[in-house]
């Protein structure tokens, strides 16, 4: 009887499920066999890289004076550190508690944050990568304020509750050192005087602390005795106090708009009370009260009058006004406004010593969306030109895209038009925050970024080697006429948003050709030029998206190729126009008063000086019909070599009936939608020559609906509305969902038909609904021919359909390299002409011809759901993957990498996958990020090489990696925060203070708060938690291969340690059972020979 086995069973449900995902080679395709696959999963590994932008939400700041480098924390417990320009690093709490305090150890490689959670950690900068090595959670009082003195180990924590407990920063332990606020204030005083809001030393004497209560009781608390010295009250309630720096004065900052100056020595009453901002009534009466100085800091220059720096303060009858800075000088005063609300601001010191004169030299400004940094030594205070990239949140980011290894020249040609955007007015010194050292990576390619925003505006930046920053701003608004305030809002049914944002960006970077597409339902294609260029007027090409029922009926038969050429003084049709001077000339209205054949925007009419840069050449508008604005343009396609643009609606109505074929939509009045096709190619030639547009929609033109095989194509002229189309008897359409997107358009020289031999130019269309539709392109070749001859369009039928919208396609040739579109080398428009013809050429893709029943091409097609990959030209599926049954892809790329080709596709659950070429085996997947926002599905993009990105937040870009290699580089090419620089000397005492002992007087701490002196805090009032080092770890981290060697070590001596224990044990229990069996031998002798009466 033959054994049953279960093993077997499990293999062949294995074999039948894998099979479902990943189909084999058809018997017909053996020449996929050759294509040799050199990605495996081990050349793949996902990590965050770097983190560029503003802090979201910022809440505190500190600044190592000595390292120069600064931090910011964010209300999600966020900490971005900043050094030389270039060089940022980013780094997170566990958990989402905001930061509302950081203190560096200066020149130490340390950094002590408080967190709202009552938590305070101590992070190691000492490695490229920031770690906490402790941490230390308060369970019974709220944390409100910290202070570390300079040079010393111990850090003060105030409470809410009034309390001040002291810890050591090395073991991060409590001190039973505690100073209770009922001993601070007198003993008289019934009330409470609310939460510590400042605690500093006095900068002459270590041994006196001053302590700040928000009620506005100050106390100078001698340290040694345990006692308060003085105690100072007011009125008002407290926000900040600031040292004078040889210690017998302090200012403080009130609620009222007051700074009340105080001598040490003399607590009754204050030596001086200011209202920087308030109105001094004549009659010597106390002047009205302002809004709260919320911080006030006090410097001394040895060279000239201190410097009393505030912010807040301002009347509250400047109702509307900006939030402002002011710098006291002497007898000057300056109010420096800001751009938005201030939340904290530190001014930078030449020396770290409390107790020496500070000789300030700057002011570093944190605002909610900025920062701004202040030149003191300056008349006026100019700002410094910030270097970071901060700015990307000028405007809203609405679109994104990413291009790695792009060409060497591009970045330069951006920066040198960039460079001339730049504004003028800063201070001439350098950037004050100079602290570390950059990477020393290998990544070598140039990467570019390029940002669409809310306002129109579009910013190109240079992302090479882990860097940011800003190359060029092109500002599209320029384009059209002003909107007044009495005119009304431009189409607002089309867009609740900036008329202008960016919805969509089509880029070609070898031609560098741009073409946008905003929300207006407007296109605009920019070529780069070097020379500056005033353009008379700007190129106008007005699209009518409609489908005439009347056309219907005189519908002729025909073949299967038209052509389209637009020529001078031809008739508008209902489809298209010819380009327009002026925007107001086609714009009429119907009967009833409704909008009719008139833009959303209006396209100005003046003449446009364009500077060097990217300079407008033909603007697409889509028109209202009947009172209906012109949907939104989904996807869009540019292509240099054949000088076209392609644009896709947002929305496409099928045909429910295949008979009357009458186009249908579930809004009356709303006319479908569809593609246009837009000859961009000009080189001198008159408007009406270069622009030609085919318009794509059901019936009248070529539509979406009509592309797919059960339905009739047809193709309609812009200029006289002829066409040619073909009839079908088949009832399949009937079935079909009505509505249908344009998803994505692709631009490829390659078979589009079957037992098509030669590759030829084609347009490649995906829809909602998974349908893919290619057209064939006949495309001059040579340039004077392109200019007076038409492009000839052919509809080629469906290629494939596949679950879900269409995102993304692609073309391999029969080695399995990508296949690139055709492109055009960039040339100058506005040089001479000997320069342009000798710079202008084609750049063919040059693809191997197919010989008969043989497969040479195979296009990657890939959807929200699936993938396949498609054998050209038997368009015989040879391979499909399901990427996901539960979620859908947000975004899909094929992508290069050093070893070859994969596609990379987000889903919407946060899977980050890639697949192989062409089998679409799964190479990685990751769980890495969900869904949480729409911001990231509209700025998650792939790019080659291994990079990734997204807007993280509306301020932040979030950059990732998922190859290997980049991962391994990664130590190396991030910069190091901290590097060994020499602290400065301690302030010379001078002969007679030494010898007086007026100098500064230090205290020995450790006599007071160690555990030998002080005791042992209660183990409930706060938890330590150990971080992942130790102090010994912070002086010289290792990482990377190094320190998984030691790790290594270290385990491979505990496991050592362990063996020998139980090696020891081991022994000691069969010394026991040698002295146990020796024991027994004896008494077994002893009563051998006795008998049991003898016993």
């Amino acid at each position: 009887m033959k054994k049953f086995n279960i093993r077997k069973v499990f293999d062949g449900l294995t074999a039948v499920s894998s099979s479902s995902s990943s189909a084999s080679p058809q018997p017909s395709n053996r020449e996929n066999d050759i294509i040799q696959e050199t990605l495996q999963s081990e050349h793949f590994q996902l990590c965050k890289t770097v983190r560029h932008g503003f802090p979201y939400q910022p809440s505190a700041m500190a600044f190592d004076p000595v390292q120069k480098i600064l931090v910011i924390g964010t209300q999600s417990g966020a900490l971005r550190l900043f050094g030389r320009a270039g060089l940022e690093c980013y780094c997170q709490h566990e958990g989402n508690s905001a930061v509302i305090q950081l203190q560096f150890l200066i020149n130490e490689g340390a950094l002590v944050s408080a967190l709202s959670d009552d938590s305070i950690h101590l992070w190691n900068l000492r490695q490229k990568i920031p770690a906490i090595l402790h941490s230390l959670k308060f369970n019974r009082e709220r944390i409100t304020f910290c202070h570390l003195p300079f040079q010393s180990k111990w850090l003060y924590i105030g409470t809410e509750r009034g309390n001040i407990h002291i810890v050591n920063v090395e073991s991060f332990t409590l001190s039973g050192y505690v100073i209770m606020w009922n001993k601070a204030i007198e003993l008289s005083s019934k009330n409470h005087p609310g939460p510590v809001v400042h605690i500093s030393d006095n900068p002459m004497d270590e041994g006196k602390l001053l302590i700040g209560f928000e009620c506005g009781i100050v106390v100078l608390w001698d340290l040694r005795s345990k006692k308060a010295d003085y105690r100072y009250s007011y009125d008002e309630a407290i926000h900040s106090v600031a040292w004078h720096h040889e210690g017998k004065q302090f200012v403080c900052s009130h609620s009222d708009g007051t700074l009340t100056t105080w001598n040490v020595r003399s607590p009754a009453k204050p030596a001086q009370i200011i209202t920087p901002h308030g109105k001094q009534p004549r009659d010597g009466r106390k002047p009205d009260p302002c809004k709260p100085i919320l911080k006030v800091e006090y410097k001394t220059a040895k060279a000239g009058e201190p410097f009393m720096v505030l912010s807040g303060g301002l009347s509250y009858d400047t109702v509307g006004r900006r939030a402002c800075l002011t710098v006291m000088h002497g007898k000057s005063t300056a109010v420096l406004e800001m751009d938005y609300p201030i939340v904290d601001f530190l001014t930078l010191c030449e020396t770290p010593y409390p107790n020496d004169y500070q000789e300030p030299y700057a002011v570093v400004v944190l605002l909610e969306k900025d920062l701004v940094v202040v030149d003191l030594a300056q008349t006026g205070y100019p700002s410094f030109e910030n270097p970071y990239p901060l700015s990307i949140h000028e405007s809203p980011v609405t679109c994104c895209e990413y291009f790695a290894d792009c060409p060497a020249e591009l970045i330069p040609a951006l920066y040198s038009v960039g460079s001339r955007q730049k504004r003028q007015g800063y201070s001439k010194k350098e950037w004050p925050i100079s602290g570390g050292n950059w990477g020393q990576g290998a990544q070598s390619y140039p990467e570019i970024i390029i940002t669409g925003h809310a306002d129109g505006s579009v910013k190109f930046w240079d992302a090479s080697a882990l860097m940011l920053q800003v190359l060029y701003k092109l500002k599209t608004a320029k384009v059209f006429e002003k909107v007044t305030a009495k005119e009304e809002k431009p189409s607002p049914d089309v867009v609740d948003e900036d008329p202008f944002a960016i919805h969509s960006l089509s880029w070609c970077p070898e031609s560098r050709v741009l073409c946008l597409a905003a929300v207006s339902a407007h296109v605009i294609v920019y070529r780069f030029s070097k020379h500056e260029v005033t353009t008379e007027t700007v190129q106008l090409l007005e699209v009518r998206m409609q489908c005439e029922l009347n056309d219907v009926d005189s519908l002729e038969g025909g073949g299967e190729q038209a052509s389209a050429v637009s020529t001078p003084g031809a008739s508008s049709s209902p489809q298209g126009s010819t380009p327009q001077p002026h925007p107001s000339s086609s714009s009429t209205s119907s009967s009833e008063g409704l909008r009719d054949n008139v833009p959303c925007l209006k396209v100005r009419s003046s003449p446009l000086k364009q500077s060097p840069g990217y300079q407008v050449e033909l603007v697409i508008q889509l028109l209202w019909v009947s009172g209906e604005p012109p949907q939104q343009i989904s996807s869009l396609a540019v292509n240099s070599a054949y000088g076209l643009v392609v644009l896709g609606n947002a929305e496409m109505h099928g045909l429910p009936d295949p008979h009357q074929r009458q186009p249908r939509s579930p809004r009356k009045g709303r006319h479908p939608s569809g593609v246009g096709l837009c000859d961009g190619n000009d080189g001198g030639a008159t408007s009406e020559d270069r622009c030609n547009i085919f318009v794509l929609k059901p019936l009248l033109s070529l539509s979406l609906s009509s592309f797919c095989p059960l339905w009739a194509p047809a193709l309609a002229d812009a200029r006289d509305g002829s066409f040619i189309h073909s009839r079908s008897s088949s009832m399949g359409s009937i079935d079909r969902e009505a509505r249908e997107v344009i998803s994505s358009l692709h631009f490829f020289e390659t078979l589009s038909r079957k037992n098509e031999l030669v590759p030829v130019p084609s347009l490649w269309l995906g829809t909602s609904l998974g349908t893919v539709l290619a057209i064939s392109l006949l495309v001059p070749s040579a340039s004077e021919l392109r200019l007076q001859q038409a492009v000839a369009v052919s509809f080629c039928g469906s290629v494939v359909r596949l679950k879900g919208g269409i995102l993304r396609m692609a073309v391999m040739d029969s080695t399995g390299s990508l296949v690139p579109p055709a492109c055009e080398s960039w040339y100058d428009p506005n040089a001479p002409e000997e320069e342009r013809e000798r710079t202008r050429s084609r750049r063919p893709t040059s693809p191997s011809s197919s010989q008969e029943n043989q497969d040479c091409q195979y296009a990657v097609v890939c959807s929200e759901k699936q993938a396949k990959v498609v054998a050209l030209p038997s368009q015989n599926c040879i391979y499909d993957h399901n990427i996901t049954e539960t979620s859908f892809v947000l975004r899909a790329d094929v992508v290069i990498m050093s070893a070859g080709i994969c596609v990379a596709c987000f889903c919407a659950n946060g899977h980050i996958m890639t697949l192989s070429l062409p089998s679409l085996r799964p190479l990685l997947d990751v769980n890495y990020l969900p869904l949480t926002d729409m911001r990231i599905a509209r700025t998650f993009c792939f790019s080659n090489l291994g990079q990734a990105l997204y807007l993280t937040s509306p301020m932040e870009i979030q950059r990732l990696t998922y190859s290997q290699e980049t991962c391994d580089n990664l130590q190396e090419m991030l910069g190091e925060l901290f590097t060994p620089v020499e602290t400065p000397e301690a302030p010379n005492r001078g002969f007679f203070k030494g010898l007086f002992g007026g100098g500064a007087q230090s205290l020995d701490r450790e006599d007071l708060f160690g555990e030998l002196a002080a005791g042992r805090a209660s183990r409930s009032l706060a938890q330590h938690i150990p971080g992942p080092g130790s102090m010994e770890g912070m002086k010289g981290a290792a990482s990377g291969v190094v320190g998984e060697l030691a790790r290594a070590r270290i385990a491979l001596d505990e496991r050592g340690q362990k063996l020998g224990e139980l090696e020891e044990r081991t022994a000691a229990m069969m010394a026991s059972a040698d002295a146990f069996s020796r024991h027994a031998h004896d008494v077994m002798l002893k009563y051998k020979d006795k008998k049991w009466y003898q016993l």
